[in-house]
């Protein structure tokens, strides 16, 4: 099997043409004179690729450019796909920003270079990261990445409204149950019967639908290979979202925000008619940006009032820099990946992006200085034990997509979510045997 189609097991490809592909690419520039070019491929625009070139200038002026080391650096779109194209005609950049769910699939088809002998050159350890980060970049117990900007969600709430409802803005939800009956308060309707603002909608912004179980004791998979989605836990938790649609019916729900759109005055929680918002900790950029006026906190989301041990919950991810297999440069690429990680470098990056750092240590000049508020409930939420990730596997991304799937038929009272998740869990459990066993196969050819 080839680098390009076993990828295509866990990444959707893009049905463009290859050679469309290829005419896109950005070419690696020449090394010139005694100056090695380390071409860096990158996802992000606009202020977030803003605050890595900030690095990668600080990284040129200083360290490179003693080491004769230079970092052209290159926003890319579509990168994981064109990252796959570019490996499978030897001609990939030398570090690729990817992210955590193609992690998997990129390993298992041998696409990126092990990164473990150079972390223990440059002394790059486990103990330097928060653990929920770390792991994400282990796989099959070889370290494969490292992390860049991190994320974490929790509940974001209008006090304002809070206050119009009767409702202390200074004590938030702590269980679902106390959520559903501040909701209930929090919706409104105009004199057309016609609803105008809702307490919480589990379908908006629609980001993390898979997860809903994880809030009631659920997991995705049993970290092997069992695929464990229609578990009682789960079912739990697609029962509380369908509780939503039957309270005030999915076709209202779906009109109502049918005009959302998310990086907007139009979004949801921006524009005051949803009170609760399950987001992450970007929301703020949107938030200053598009309503600098709005009275808004955050807290953690709520757990099951007869499951305390679930509570502080949040989901935790991280972008992150690997090296792809054919890279003409891999030494000096991880000089580069290594002078990232350095604390002040870290803080400089996540500083640019308005977000955490992934490291173990944080300066207390960076929690003061950050913009967002509630920054410290960011860092600190990923360091418990509640903090969850979509699984790592090399299907992932088929199913987060047939998790997806059922959410909506189960919003939608098309399925019972019993129903929606026992059908995920027969399409995925082959799936995900038939990956395994091509694995499997691939494996044994090596040998």
């Amino acid at each position: 099997m080839s680098l390009r189609a076993g990828l295509g097991i866990g990444i959707a490809i893009a049905g463009t043409a290859g050679a469309a592909i290829w005419a896109e690419l950005i070419m690696v520039p020449e090394d010139t004179g005694n100056v090695v070019h380390v071409t860096y491929w990158e996802k992000w625009t606009a202020f977030e690729r803003d605050a890595m070139k900030a690095v990668v200038d600080k990284y040129n002026a200083t360290q490179g450019k003693q080491k004769h080391i230079f970092v052209d650096f290159m926003p890319v779109s579509g990168i994981e796909d064109k990252t796959i194209v570019a490996i499978s005609g030897e001609m990939p950049p030398d570090i690729a920003g990817l992210s955590t769910l193609s992690l998997a699939a990129f390993a298992d088809n041998d696409a990126i270079v092990p990164l473990d002998d150079y972390c223990r050159q440059y002394r790059i350890k486990e103990s330097d990261y928060v653990p929920i980060y770390w792991r994400q970049m282990v796989y099959g117990g070889h370290v494969f990445a490292l992390p860049t900007t991190p994320d974490s969600n929790s509940l974001h709430y209008n006090r304002t409204e809070f206050r119009a409802a009767g409702l202390d803005p200074d004590k938030p939800p702590q269980t679902f149950e106390e959520m559903d009956a501040m909701s209930e308060k929090l919706t409104k309707k105009d004199s057309q019967g016609r609803y105008i603002q809702f307490g919480f909608i589990p379908s908006d912004p629609g980001w993390w639908n898979w997860g809903w179980g994880y809030f009631f004791g659920g997991e995705l998979w049993n970290g092997s290979d069992k695929i464990t989605c229609n578990s009682p836990e789960n079912v739990q938790g697609f029962e509380w979202v369908a509780g939503y649609s039957h309270r005030y019916g999915p076709s209202q729900i779906n009109s109502f925000k049918s005009g959302f759109v998310f990086a907007s005055p139009t979004n949801g929680f921006i524009s005051g008619k949803e009170a609760m918002q399950l987001q992450g900790v970007w929301m703020y950029n949107f938030i200053s940006k598009f309503n600098s006026k709005l009275d808004w906190a955050a807290a953690p989301m709520p757990h099951p009032a007869n499951r305390p041990d679930l509570a502080d919950m949040t989901f935790a991810d991280s972008d992150n820099v690997v090296i792809p297999v054919g890279a003409k440069h891999p030494k000096e690429a991880f000089d580069f990946i290594a002078f990232l990680q350095r604390q002040e470098n870290m803080e400089l990056l996540c500083m640019g992006q308005r977000k955490q750092s992934p490291l173990a240590k944080v300066s207390e000049a960076f929690l003061k200085n950050h913009p967002n508020p509630f920054i410290r409930l960011f860092t600190d939420l990923p360091k418990g034990r509640n903090g969850k990730t979509p699984p790592m596997l090399g299907i992932v991304n088929e199913y987060m997509a047939d998790l997806n799937e059922a959410f909506d038929e189960v919003t939608l009272l098309r399925k019972t979510p019993k129903e929606a998740l026992d059908d995920v869990q027969a399409r995925v459990q082959e799936k995900l045997d038939h990956y395994r066993w091509i694995m499997k196969l691939r494996k044994g050819s090596r040998r």
